[in-house]
């Protein structure tokens, strides 16, 4: 599942690199990424629970800018570690301070961090963001267990899109979260979205309401309670209220909460973890995945355009050849065969050579060259060619067509027009290179239905003796050689007397009904071999992956197989959404 996240948050941020910031999309798709973030955060907590089940306390002090988030992590720590600072934006690093810990506690800390380098304190740099640092704290604090306590960024400032992934990770992290706000910015509604996003990791709580002023302390406290009434489901936490001392440079925390973060420490139960993420992931699961199911249709939709235009393929396939009276001509193709499986044995020598020589003037006439007794190019191939020109035709009409109506996915499919207009050469050559490799495949199929017949005729001796008598009495045999020579077509077989006598004689006969079967059976097995060898496993398959050979930023590019196998492990208990 992590992989799965990363893997989408890729894709997110590869298409908002390219949007108009004037796109209804841009904002969508920043606030969709900053909660990826989180999702993926989340996992990785929970492969850090898993890996290091003894990995201490985290607690995460967090809020807006100014609220004096630093300030607090010193009270509790009951030490000056944190760097404080008038000036909004000046803690721009995740900074942890071990208490009643050691180095050796830390051990899977930066396997979480990932990409992050932790560095010391002193070496962090406003100019890179993807670290962090972790001290020791020499002080004993009443306040705090064992622990680490994590000074975080702001997360409302203009530059904290700069650092943003930092806080995410850390907030992530916590096992305890103290959120500080001040009188002056705890209604901001950039502090809300964060406790809106985060309230399915389950994290106990604890506020901070920092630099109050004596007496209005009812006032904000309700006020406070209705925002997080209004944002958040679960029950209001615990408030500890700071009063601003003006003298004083740091705040005093009440006796009154001197217990509380080892309260909410024995509110913790990790082995929640899992069911936690699953709350979070189904939550934004639709939403995220919006894009990508567009995309998905999208496919289908094109798929379904495809098949369209390879049913009519058959239909004109079927129409222009396999019922034309005049075009069709493989049952004679097969009769021809059948021809040659009647010569009487022990004559058919002689009788080759004499129809060799009766028809040597034809074939010497095209031995001379190719400008005079050419074959024209069978029927069959050219209907082919053509129907397959038709297909290409009307799917760039189609595309053309989504590219103005689909207003929402005109990307799609204008990219997808681009390249059918850039492959359509290349596609068109392998198609009637296909075509010519069936037809010649195809003449085995034929000489098996001729052998079928003369196999039936074996059975009924007098037909078939019969059909050897009219074979040599009918002067067919220059017309074979010169079809084979090249200067008749098959289809022109339906014309001759021989051709004629014997397909009457066939029909007339007591196979006359077998022969028709034989024909009708020829018929469709041609129907069938042309829609499996070309429409389908040529057109079909090769256009079908057309679009998914568009691997520009602008688009997703997830599977829908990837998107199933991502949803299993969401429903899966347990650990199922740390497998994939």
């Amino acid at each position: 599942m992590l992989e799965f996240i990363q893997l989408l948050k890729q894709r997110y941020q590869s298409v908002l690199a390219l949007l108009d910031m004037k796109s209804p999309l841009y904002f969508e798709y920043q606030q969709r990424i900053e909660q990826l973030l989180y999702a993926e955060a989340f996992l990785r907590k929970g492969l850090l629970i898993h890996d290091f089940p003894k990995c201490p306390l985290q607690i995460a002090v967090i809020g807006p800018t100014q609220a004096g988030k630093s300030s607090i992590v010193n009270v509790l720590l009951n030490d000056v570690l944190a760097g404080v600072s008038p000036l909004a934006g000046y803690t721009v690093h995740a900074q942890g301070f071990c208490h009643r810990l050691t180095s050796d506690d830390l051990d899977g800390l930066q396997h979480y961090f990932g990409r992050f380098q932790c560095l010391d304190a002193a070496a962090l740099s406003r100019n890179r963001f993807d670290c962090y640092s972790v001290g020791n704290s020499l002080s004993q604090s009443d306040l705090l267990p064992a622990c680490v306590v994590w000074d975080t960024p702001d997360f409302d400032s203009i530059d904290a899109i700069d650092y943003r992934e930092g806080v995410i990770r850390t907030l992530a992290l916590a096992d305890l979260v103290v959120l500080v706000v001040s009188k002056e910015k705890y209604a901001d509604q950039s502090v809300w979205e964060v406790m809106k996003t985060i309230e399915a990791f389950g994290q106990p709580t604890l506020i901070c309401l920092n630099k109050l002023a004596e007496g209005s302390e009812t006032l904000v406290l309700d006020s406070l309670r209705q925002k997080w009434q209004q944002t958040r489901g679960d029950p209001m936490p615990k408030v500890v209220p700071l009063l601003f001392e003006k003298p004083r440079t740091v705040p005093v925390w009440p006796l009154s909460a001197q217990t509380a973060l080892f309260e909410l420490a024995k509110q913790l139960d990790q082995k929640k973890h899992a069911e936690q993420q699953q709350l979070f992931l189904n939550r934004y699961w639709r939403e995220w995945l919006e894009p990508v199911f567009a995309e998905h249709r999208a496919q289908r939709q094109w798929q379904s355009l495809i098949d369209q235009c390879l049913e009519e393929a058959g239909s004109a396939y079927r129409r222009d050849f396999l019922d034309h009276p005049h075009h069709y001509h493989t049952f004679q193709a097969a009769l021809l065969n059948l021809l040659k499986l009647l010569e009487i044995p022990g004559f058919a020598k002689i009788l080759s050579k004499t129809r060799r020589v009766m028809t040597w003037p034809v074939r010497k006439l095209m031995s001379l060259g190719q400008s005079g007794f050419q074959s024209s190019p069978d029927q069959e191939i050219s209907i082919l060619n053509q129907i397959g020109d038709h297909v290409m035709i009307q799917l760039a009409d189609k595309l053309l067509d989504k590219t103005e109506t689909e207003t929402l996915n005109g990307g799609w499919w204008r990219e997808t027009a681009v390249l059918l207009r850039q492959k359509r050469a290349e596609l068109s050559l392998t198609y009637q290179q296909a075509v010519l490799v069936y037809h010649q495949d195809f003449l085995q199929d034929v000489d098996a239905a001729a052998h079928r017949l003369y196999y039936k005729l074996e059975e009924q001796p007098l037909v078939l003796n019969s059909l050897r008598a009219t074979r040599i009495s009918t002067d067919a045999g220059g017309m074979f050689l010169a079809i084979q020579a090249g200067g008749i077509g098959v289809h022109d077989l339906v014309i001759t007397p021989l051709m004629l006598t014997i397909t009457s004689l066939l029909a007339e006969s007591a196979i006359g009904g077998y022969m028709h079967r034989v024909e009708a059976e020829l018929k469709q097995q041609q129907m069938q071999t042309v829609k499996t060898r070309l429409f389908q496993t040529v057109l079909r398959e090769q256009l079908y992956q057309l679009p998914l050979q568009i691997q520009l930023p602008t688009r997703f590019n997830i599977t829908e197989q990837q998107c199933q196998l991502a949803e299993q492990a969401l429903k899966e208990k347990k650990h199922g959404l740390r497998i994939l």
